[in-house]
Parts: C-alpha cells; sequence; structure tokens
C-alpha cells in the first residue's frame, strides 16, 4: 500500500487546479476493492503530505462513511485540515454521505455537524449539500432547509456566513416568498446577520 500512494503522491501533485482526478481514482478504487482495504487506504491516503492525496482521501471517506469511524474522524479530523482545497472535497464527501443514506435519515448528522463547534464542519454542510432545494426530502421540505440555514445567519465564522447566504440565495430563486418571510423577521442590528441578509436577498 506505501507503493501505491507513492504513486498516487507522484500522479496526483501535479494537478494544481480542480478536483477531477482525485474524484475519478478515489470511486474507481472504492468499486475495484473490498470495504476493509479500502477503509485502510483513505487513512493512509490522508497522512500524505500533499493535499492533492488528502483530497482523494477524503473523496475515499465520502464513500466509507456509513462507517461510523469513517463520519466521525471526517467531522473531528478532516475539519482541522489547513489546506482549504481539502475542506472543498469535505463539503463533497459529506454531500455523498448524505445521498448515500438518503437526506431525511441523515437528518441528525446535519443538525450535529452544523452545531459543531469546528467551522469547517459547519460549512461542509451548508455548502456541500448546496442546492439543497435540488436535494431529495429537502426540496418538499424547503421550510426545513431554512431552518436549518438561517440558525446560522449569525455564525461567528466569516466563511461559514457566506455559504449561508449564498445557499439561502439559491433558495430565493424558487422560493422567493419563503425566503422574503424569513428574512423580514431578522434584526439587521449586528453586521454579521446583515451581511448574509444582503447575500440571501441578492436577487
Amino acid at each position: 500500500m506505501k507503493e501505491y500512494i507513492a504513486a498516487l503522491e507522484q500522479e496526483l501533485s501535479s494537478v494544481e487546479n480542480g478536483f477531477k482526478p482525485e474524484e475519478s481514482r478515489a470511486l474507481e478504487d472504492f468499486q475495484s476493492h473490498d470495504f476493509a482495504y479500502c477503509k485502510t487506504l483513505a487513512f493512509s491516503a490522508y497522512q500524505s503530505s500533499a493535499y492533492q492525496v488528502r483530497m482523494y482521501g477524503v473523496f475515499l471517506f465520502g464513500h466509507l462513511s456509513e462507517d461510523e469511524e469513517i463520519l466521525h474522524f471526517m467531522k473531528e479530523e478532516v475539519t482541522k485540515d489547513e489546506n482549504w482545497r481539502v475542506q472543498e472535497i469535505l463539503a463533497k464527501s459529506f454531500d455523498i454521505y448524505c445521498k448515500k443514506i438518503g437526506m431525511e435519515k441523515a437528518l441528525p448528522t446535519i443538525t450535529e455537524w452544523l452545531q459543531s463547534p469546528e467551522p469547517n464542519a459547519r460549512r461542509a454542510v451548508t455548502e456541500g449539500l448546496r442546492i439543497w432545494t435540488s436535494r431529495a426530502y429537502f426540496k418538499d421540505h424547503p421550510e426545513e432547509t431554512i431552518r436549518h440555514l438561517a440558525a446560522l445567519k449569525a455564525d461567528p465564522s466569516e466563511y461559514v456566513r457566506k455559504s449561508v447566504g449564498n445557499a439561502l440565495r439559491d433558495i430565493s430563486k424558487k422560493f422567493p416568498d419563503l425566503i422574503k418571510r424569513e428574512v423580514e423577521t431578522w434584526s439587521l442590528d449586528s453586521k454579521e446577520i446583515k451581511q448574509v441578509y444582503q447575500l440571501a436577498t441578492k436577487l
């Protein structure tokens, strides 16, 4: 396995833009090997100093995320990765998890991550599930989507607030009246809430 990780480092380190090579290789490996092998492979890849190989590992984590140990590692450890590209893949992998088990069944985990003290965990949800109302369950329950997102309107992280505002703006394309009704209840005395309001009502 060490040799394979070394080969991945050589192959993927030259990828400076995008994520498609890491995504396709992770899916190919997931489909070609058993669960136990892939789990070991994902953890080994995540130890790499090459962020591209960690991205590959996080994609693998997404495919393996029905495993509670993997999901916990994503929430507690991957969220601490300092490379923003890895955090983008964490958001995609959280979406993979929700699709695998079903959005409605994923609701407790969605809530748990949104309440995490780690901003990268909160953003993995707000960004990973965009466009929320195109997702199964949420497209039939837009009010619940808005409730989840609006709870973070005063989030201490600007990174999270921008994601929340943009997600609400997305929803306003299909449900403008619901967004209008929600934001009309907000007090705009807070600069944090005002920022989210401006993004959410941009359209």
